[in-house]
């Protein structure tokens, strides 16, 4: 899920004239707010020993690292180390749905606080519509404290409503904080793709992503703190009960409030003994005091919360994507990009078509039109597609049903399946992984977090949730024999090509949306 302000905006522009009349909002005067920053006495904490024992002896520039591919896994970890904090817990979302996830998620943040540790919570104010008094009534507990970053003016339930009531605020909300990160006691940190709720874990029972996160101790993680105190204490970040006071309630009533909503989560995410990679879940590691990782190099791109403010050349200078594609395009032998929405734009076709001149090898991952939340970022993508193809780009698409039957990703049940991951692979020797998707809002607009680890451990550990022969996650794309049209194949059960001269899946409906609403929103919104 993403920012797509634009064609939500698009979606609604025909109740424009009733959204005027309802007059204009707007937020209320800034209070400025003394400074807070991360709690760095952490060495004597569990958390802080944990982290310390196996580090390499005499090396200050190595952190530990893992890799979070199945969705139960990624939710143990954040849950366990929720659990296991003593002092600190800095979170920070784009995206904390009130769901079965969510509530189990804010809960446990509530239950630290109860034993002393001080909860920071900071929410991109996107979607947070209708869901003042769920995150307000969070704030009235002690020890915790919860911001919402770039706010609209409207407190409206309705998404579309609120973004109709901010038309004359468009230049700035159309701006959004997309990280994702979490910090328990300055120690451990959980980064990568996903967002707070069901379909990011596994629960949903319509669509459920492909993700990958990574947690990681050492030296990075103070970093990744100093990085979250810029957010937090950025003059975009405003506390809730600026924004949204909870009127006539009590703080006591207001936490009674919270438990109330809280209660109606079901139960924990099942989780397996051992993951995909053979690893067995944070929490248990947590206990037994032996925590699998990879010592290793790495670096760290986090955007500045003022580049909310800028105008989208200067927010590119400096920024996680021009950060992560020179890594990219430092490639000598081949490269492995997966994003959801991957819109290369003309410099990105200009820089593909030098590394493959250079005899460079470009594998890129998407979603197929069938298998994408976003159909507009679909059809950005598609404008390069044929050209990718011709000048030898690799590409695959992720299909809504074949890739949850390859069991690498965790249990989709009835429901099909979407990529969210945004990580590339550099030389099978470098790492990526982060918020970050390769388009034009990345890059100019949102703020994102990216992580490069210099480990080929990491990336062998990669690349066997991808190995084994003719791996079945979706479609190969290739062009036709007039090398114009694309076809997509797929593999049948007996280990042949079934070939698809069109789209696969009945999408005119989509397309003919695509069409009406593409030339309104223009790539530079996508």
């Amino acid at each position: 899920m993403r920012a797509s302000i634009a064609r939500r905006l698009a979606a609604f522009l025909w109740v424009v004239a009733a959204a005027w009349l309802a007059g204009c909002v707007s937020l209320p005067p800034p209070v400025p707010h003394t400074p807070v920053t991360a709690i760095t006495d952490v060495a004597q904490t569990e958390l802080g020993q944990l982290a310390a024992k196996g580090a390499p002896e005499g090396s200050t520039a190595l952190s530990g690292f893992r890799l979070l591919p199945e969705a139960a896994f990624a939710f143990d970890a954040r849950i366990s180390l929720a659990r296991h904090a003593e002092k600190s817990l800095d979170v920070q979302y784009y995206l904390v749905q009130r769901d079965d996830i969510g509530l189990l998620f804010l809960r446990e943040l509530r239950e630290a606080a109860a034993r002393g540790v001080r909860v920071r919570l900071l929410v991109d104010d996107l979607y947070t519509g209708g869901e003042d008094e769920l995150f307000g009534t969070l704030a009235a507990f002690p020890n915790v404290e919860v911001r919402l970053f770039n706010p609209l003016p409207s407190r409206a339930s309705s998404l579309g409503t609120r973004l109709l009531l901010s038309l004359t605020d468009f230049g700035r909300i159309n701006h959004r904080m997309h990280n994702k990160l979490l910090i328990a006691d300055n120690s451990f940190a959980v980064s990568g793709g996903r967002n707070i709720g069901n379909e990011y874990f596994m629960r949903s029972t319509a669509a459920n992503f492909i993700d990958m996160d990574v947690i990681s101790s050492g030296p990075v993680v103070r970093q990744m703190s100093e990085g979250f105190d810029r957010y937090w204490n950025s003059s975009h970040a405003w506390p809730i009960e600026r924004i949204a006071p909870l009127h006539g309630l009590t703080r006591e009533a207001a936490q009674r409030r919270f438990d109330e909503i809280a209660r109606s989560a079901v139960p924990d995410v099942p989780i397996r003994p051992r993951d995909v990679l053979n690893k067995s879940p944070v929490g248990e590691q947590l206990i037994t005091g032996k925590i699998d990782r990879y010592w290793a190099p790495s670096t760290l791109f986090i955007d500045d919360p003022d580049k909310i403010t800028r105008k989208a050349d200067e927010a590119y200078i400096g920024s996680v994507t021009e950060g992560a594609l020179s890594v990219i395009n430092a490639t000598r032998r081949e490269v492995v990009i997966a994003s959801p929405y991957f819109i290369p734009g003309p410099k990105g076709m200009e820089e593909m078509r030098a590394c493959i001149a250079k005899g460079g090898r470009i594998t890129v991952v998407t979603n197929s039109l069938g298998a994408t939340d976003e159909p507009l970022a679909y059809a950005g993508y598609e404008r390069y597609r044929a050209d990718m193809l011709k000048i030898g780009v690799t590409i695959f698409e992720i299909a809504p049903t074949l890739s949850g039957r390859s069991g690498r990703f965790g249990d989709f049940g009835k429901s099909i399946s979407r990529l969210h991951a945004k990580l590339a692979i550099v030389d099978n020797e470098r790492f990526f992984v982060g918020s970050m998707n390769l388009d034009h809002r990345s890059a100019a607009v949102n703020t994102e977090i990216g992580l490069v680890i210099d480990s080929p451990e990491l990336v062998q550990d990669y690349n066997k949730l991808m190995s084994g022969e003719r791996v079945n996650l979706g479609y190969r794309l290739r062009l036709g024999p007039n090398g114009r049209r694309v076809q997509w194949l797929e593999y049948d059960d007996a280990g042949g090509d079934i070939v698809h001269e069109d789209e696969p899946g009945e999408f005119l409906w989509l397309r003919f949306k695509n069409w009406l609403l593409l030339p309104i929103v223009g790539e530079e919104l996508l």
